[in-house]
């Protein structure tokens, strides 16, 4: 077997088998390096085995309120192994996938830990031995892993961080949640759902700082009547171990609180993968813990790119994989650059939240004068026939022209709608399209057309 390729990709995550991919059906000759198994931390210890488990914890609702809907059944009960089996099936499916495409796509797929020793070698560490492969680009694809907190040592039992919350072999009488992002909210989600007394704790004024105010708020608001205690403006001072858990001390608005509580889950972000990647003496660019590209996805050095949460900038899965399609057609000899303007977040909580495009706050800091529809679930024939009638959907556009710059919705489906409205925004469509566009009824992207006609008004008043 020839270890000589037009490129070479270390890791193999949503971006790094989308780069390999992509690179192979422009022609190239491809080998991708992963030390673990494909798929990366969003198929194995991220996005899809989080999502499935959410999804056992919404059958669990749909049971317990069964009666709501006219259906008798006796108490469910949660198999936790079960579980933990059915991810592990679903992710099983899914790496199966990534490999047929890799296959498919004739990518050479080497099991090992890659470092770039030279301007176009790769010497990965496997099994058999080192393995020395000359590339005439370089992708790097090293993704991230659980930040930690200074001072709190994450000891995989009474402390433990993302990776380890999914393996959990009992389900926690009362957890502590650091960290109030994407990661705390949907632990918090699946744990209140399994039967936990869950706490969050945020050390910023709200969850979800990324998001609208107005829709963070609100997400707060209905995770509370969850009974999800959620402490924002605080912070952990100390944790002491007690004999039956831990004893944990926190810095409040309204002063000192303590509470006992049977684990901590350290949920305080994720930092890039930079550990030992590349050789010292080629002097990689990095700033702050993460490798600095442009909008090409080059590094610093000619002929190396660098995608994902490894650049340490949008740190989701599908911009991974843009990423990687970008770097991708430039290290064949193409020509593309990276857009972040329309980037959807989703937050798979109950009720989900979902956002793309500009918050109502970030659009006055520019001076941008808006105009702000909004749209409640109350009011959605669809969403009061599911029983999941909270929420809301918010947009922001440009009062002198309607265009589009923002939305914001907190409900049912959420991730789903949010669609509707990237697309809309990436076409730099306006409100009055929105809501002259006709809409199945009863649907729930009828509330997005209606938030739609309140800007339309609000315009229309000016």
């Amino acid at each position: 077997m020839s270890d000589m390729f037009d490129i070479v990709v270390i890791g193999g995550g949503p971006g790094g088998y989308t780069a390999a991919a992509k690179a192979a059906s422009l022609g190239g000759q491809v080998a991708l390096v992963e030390k673990a198994k494909l798929g990366g931390t969003c198929l194995n210890q991220g996005c899809i085995p989080t999502k499935t488990l959410l999804k056992s914890t919404e059958v669990l609702e749909t049971v317990k309120k069964s009666k709501d809907f006219g259906i008798e059944v006796g108490s469910p009960q949660v198999s936790l192994v079960k579980l933990l089996e059915r991810k592990q099936t679903v992710i099983k499916r899914l790496n199966t996938g990534v490999e047929f495409l890799m296959k498919n796509n004739k990518v050479t797929v080497l099991a090992g830990t890659g470092k770039i020793t030279g301007a176009n070698e790769v010497t990965v560490d496997t099994a058999e031995g080192q393995r020395v492969l000359q590339a005439k680009k370089i992708i790097i694809a090293t993704g991230s892993q659980p930040a930690s907190l200074p001072g709190l040592e994450v000891d995989g039992e009474k402390i433990i961080n993302s990776n380890q919350a999914l393996e959990l072999a009992k389900i926690p009488a009362h957890l502590l949640i650091i960290g109030g992002g994407a990661i705390g909210v949907e632990f918090a989600s699946i744990f209140n759902k399994l039967g936990s007394k869950v706490t969050l704790v945020e050390a910023f004024n709200r969850i979800l700082p990324f998001a609208d105010e107005e829709a963070s708020n609100a997400l707060k608001q209905l995770m509370g009547r969850e009974k999800i205690t959620i402490l924002t403006d605080t912070k952990v001072t100390e944790v002491t171990t007690a004999a039956d858990g831990l004893v944990v001390k926190m810095e409040t608005p309204k002063g000192q609180k303590e509470v006992q509580v049977d684990q901590i889950l350290v949920a305080v972000g994720r930092r890039p993968n930079l550990d030992n990647i590349i050789a010292a003496e080629m002097e990689l660019a990095t700033e702050r813990g993460r490798v600095v590209v442009n909008s090409k996805m080059e590094t610093s050095i000619p002929g190396i790119y660098a995608i994902g949460d490894v650049t340490g900038g949008i740190l989701l899965a599908h911009v991974a994989s843009a990423e990687g399609i970008v770097a991708a057609v430039n290290a064949m000899g193409g020509h593309k650059e990276i857009d972040y303007r329309v980037v959807p977040s989703c937050i798979y909580t109950s009720p989900e939240l979902a956002c793309v495009g500009v918050t109502e706050e970030q659009a006055k800091n520019q001076g941008i004068d808006v105009v702000v529809g909004k749209s409640q679930f109350t009011g959605s024939g669809k969403a009061l026939a599911m029983g999941e009638n909270k929420g809301l959907v918010k947009i922001i556009a440009e009062a002198a022209t309607g265009k589009i710059l923002g939305v914001h919705i907190v409900g049912p489906q959420a991730t789903s709608l949010i669609a509707e409205a990237a697309l809309a925004i990436k076409l730099g469509a306006t409100v009055e399209d929105v809501a002259e566009t006709i809409h199945a009824h009863p649907s729930l992207p009828e509330t997005i057309m209606e938030a739609a006609e309140q800007a339309v008004q609000l315009m229309t008043a000016k």
